[in-house]
């Protein structure tokens, strides 16, 4: 797991990272959401020990990332896709990693073919794509098949077979007892992807917990036949309505409730749902 307890970061008499703190368990994909300069990117890097947190711990299975006897079977990273050799090929560049982490030469193939890299990894690296640098860091990450996985905007430069194959890879992970931390702007495929979700806003946490939880609305959202003669039966029993349409949003309200109101005046309903939020409301009423 991943545990972030006070990290700070200040550039002079600027704060970045605020007092940060937040725990990845194992058995889940959290992401970690915020607008540009939110400090996710500085929170990744002090994981890692590539910045120097001013204040705070940040650790990986128990231990600060430097103090693990080989980091790389214990965290796999991609945090920039571009930091590769250009004039290398794909598995060239991986065969080094593989020494380095003390890695049998055999799994670059192993895991070139498992990012769908297995042709291309003969090819040298300036010819690759975005998203194809994007799977060949995923490659790197999983060379040592660490418990624990960390990507900041792993999905950019991948199409939609590529998004799909990411989410199904991270999903996996985590349903084998696996760890990840995925930062993205792409909400609509993290709403899809995260059990869990940490969202920062000017260098502090603004929201941790459950995506469900996080998302969950006040009340519900109801459709029926006769929506203003509804709407004047939830309004008789005290209910505050809101109509968008002839969609009937119910404050303070169970679908239980608002069912047994419609069942007694005999309204035929043809949709009712909690009101739940979308991840892109959230993210903008936390952030903005």
């Amino acid at each position: 797991m991943i545990t972030v307890s006070g990290l700070t970061k200040r550039y002079g008499d600027r704060t970045v990272v605020g007092d940060v703190s937040f725990a990845v368990e194992p058995g889940t994909v959290t992401g970690f959401l915020g607008p540009n300069g939110a400090g996710k990117t500085t929170t990744m890097r002090m994981i890692t020990g590539l910045v120097t947190q001013s204040a705070g711990t940040a650790t990986v299975d128990g231990r600060p990332y430097a103090a693990l006897p080989n980091p790389a079977a214990v965290l796999g990273c991609l945090l920039d896709a571009g930091a590769v050799h250009p004039g290398r090929t794909g598995r060239t560049h991986l065969r080094i990693l593989a020494a380095t982490v003390g890695v049998p030469a055999a799994r670059v193939d192993e895991v070139l073919d498992m990012v769908g890299l297995g042709p291309a990894g003969r090819r040298r690296i300036r010819g690759y794509s975005l998203g194809m640098r994007q799977r060949l860091g995923i490659a790197g990450a999983l060379l040592a098949d660490p418990p624990v996985l960390m990507f900041d905007e792993p999905a950019n430069g991948l199409d939609p077979e590529g998004i799909r194959w990411m989410r199904g890879l991270l999903r996996g992970h985590a349903a084998r007892g696996g760890t990840v931390l995925l930062s993205s702007h792409l909400l609509a495929e993290v709403e899809h992807t995260v059990d869990r979700l940490v969202v920062i806003g000017g260098g502090r946490v603004v929201a941790d917990g459950p995506i469900g939880t996080l998302l969950a609305g006040d009340g519900v959202r109801v459709r029926a036949l006769d929506p203003a003669g509804l709407a004047d039966a939830l309004t008789a029993a005290g209910f505050p309505v809101t109509a968008d349409g002839p969609v009937l949003s119910v404050a303070g309200a169970t679908a239980e409730q608002v069912g047994t109101v419609a069942a007694r005046g005999g309204h035929v309903l043809t949709d009712l749902r909690p009101a739940d939020r979308g991840l892109e409301d959230l993210f903008f009423q936390l952030t903005a």
